[in-house]
This record gives structure tokens, sequence and C-alpha cells, in this order.
């Protein structure tokens, strides 16, 4: 039997076998809170912690999160820099089929944010390089650049399809599907990307250190 009839079979398999993972996944746990791993200053900005709605969590159905919005108007009222960023994390112990992270590229789009670009940048963090996705959004007359990522299980990844084949990989294997989404969104003031990048690229070079100490390996 040639390459190309196996082939199949083998994703189909494998995809069964981690379906079935999926329902006996282990837990883990976090080895400190979310809000010990994210700052509450960040480049200068003072954050407070605010809640996702009984709604939205009974949708999403995290283990554990942190929402935390940024400002620091006071310093940046007479410029263009940003004035304020939110950090989302959403840590999920197992996944499955009613329990599993919501990919932003579909959750954004559906609360009215209209894409304008999209791509995968790299960010240097001290525990070295990793991709990010990045979108440029659009809602009425307000713009937002956002960062997110998957990170957990030791690594850090932006592509969704490779993200959902190490899921089910690690699910057949490992017996794991914890992880965590971090999301970044950094309103635009004026047209000028530069300095909406510059913050969102400088933070999420804290928060992937910062996150590794706490998630499980």
């Amino acid at each position: 039997m040639t390459r190309s009839h196996w082939t199949p079979a083998a994703i189909l398999l494998l995809g069964l076998a981690a379906s079935i993972g999926l329902r006996g996944d282990q837990t883990e746990v976090l080895s400190a809170p979310l809000a010990s791993a994210v700052p509450r200053t960040l480049e200068h900005y003072a954050s407070t912690d605010l809640t996702v709605s009984d709604e939205e969590l009974a949708v999403a159905r995290p283990t554990a999160y942190l929402l935390r919005a940024y400002d620091d108007s006071a310093h940046s009222a007479d410029s263009l820099a940003p004035s304020e960023f939110t950090v989302f994390v959403a840590f999920y112990d197992h996944q499955t089929q009613g329990q599993s992270i919501h990919s932003p590229k579909n959750c954004l789009p559906g609360a009215g944010w209209e894409p304008l670009t999209s791509s995968v940048t790299t960010v240097a963090t001290s525990t070295g390089a990793v991709p990010v996705n990045r979108y440029l959004l659009q809602h009425g007359q307000e713009k937002a650049l956002v960062l997110y990522w998957y990170q957990g299980r030791g690594r850090v990844a932006a592509n969704e399809y490779l993200v959902k084949w190490q899921l089910l990989r690690d699910s057949a294997l490992r017996h794991r599907s914890d992880e965590a989404l971090v999301r970044i969104i950094v309103p635009l003031r004026g047209e000028d990307q530069t300095a909406a990048e510059r913050l969102a690229t400088a933070v999420a070079a804290r928060l992937v250190p910062s996150l590794y100490q706490i998630l499980p390996s």
C-alpha cells in the first residue's frame, strides 16, 4: 500500500485516539494564581482587575482567568502614545469538547470587530523568541492592535492548526490538554500603529517568561 493511501487513515486513527484522550486527560494545576504571574504595573501603566460576565464564562468555561485593564492617561494625554490596554489570560487545566479555548480569531469578529490585517510576528523574550498572532481590528471609528498566542505544555504557539495538532498529539501520547490563551489589546490613537505595536510587544515579552513560571511544563 502506498504512502498516499495509508497517511489519511493514520491521521484519522490519531484523531480518534486523541478525542478519546480528551475525555480522560489528567488535569494540571497552576503553581501559583494567574494574578501573581501578570505584573500589576507594566511599562508604567497601572492596572485594575475586571470581571468577565457570567454569560461569557458559561460559554468559555476556563479553569482560571485574569482580565486586567492598564491605564496611563495622565502621562500620554498630550501624545499619540497609547493611554490604555488590556491583558486577558484564560487557563484550562484540561480541554474537552464542551470546555476548550475559544480562538480570538472567531470571537472578536463576533463581537463586532472587523479584522483589517492579520499576520504572525515574532517577539523576543528572555526565554527565547516566540510567535504571536497580530491583528489590526476596527469597530466603527475605533481601531485596536491585538496580539495573542497559546501557551502551555512547555511551548508557545500562534498557528491555529499547529495548536490543534499539538493538542491532539499531547492528548493521545501524554494525556494532557492543559493550555492558556493570552491576549493583549491596545486601542489606537490616530492612525500610527508604531507606538501601539511597541507597547504590545514589550508587554508580550514580559508575560511569556512570567507565565512559564506558573504554567505546567
